[in-house]
């Protein structure tokens, strides 16, 4: 044998007792990142759950309808609800304009950098929310029948 220590991951020569480098180590070009590349498919993907969380948002709003005011925590559920919804859609917003914006110009960086601050945020009220939302319980109104 060549060496008496070889790498366990890396792809060793059936014809030789040398060691070839761990895939990736060198054999692939290094592009730079695409900033704006990266930024658009993290938005997307806070798109997609942001999307997800709004019909979760809505079937609990279905529910609490149907149960009625007769409910205790009816209002306030009607309430958490709708403000997570509105903020959803705010931050649907503000998402579409960050993935509009072009990220390679040094003039938008200030007004990105304080969207995604903002965008951020509201995320976080938006799962404070629905935390409270879960807390109250949205129950299934009784099968009649």
């Amino acid at each position: 044998m060549a060496t008496d220590h070889m790498e366990m991951n890396g792809d060793a020569d059936p014809n030789a007792e040398t060691e070839i480098p761990l895939r990736g180590h060198g054999k692939r070009l290094q592009r730079p990142l695409n900033m704006n590349h990266y930024a658009n498919k993290k938005s997307a993907a806070e798109s997609m759950l942001d999307v997800a969380l709004l019909m979760a948002n809505a079937s609990q709003l279905k529910a609490v309808l149907e149960q009625g005011p007769d409910f205790s925590f009816y209002k306030a559920l009607i309430a958490l609800i709708s403000i997570s919804l509105i903020l959803q859609i705010v931050v649907g917003i503000l998402l579409i304009f960050i993935v509009k914006w072009n990220l390679n110009d040094q003039s938008m960086h200030y007004r990105l950098n304080i969207l995604e601050n903002v965008a951020t945020a509201l995320v976080f009220v938006i799962v404070v929310v629905n935390v409270f939302i879960t807390a109250f319980g949205v129950q299934q109104p009784p099968k009649s029948g």
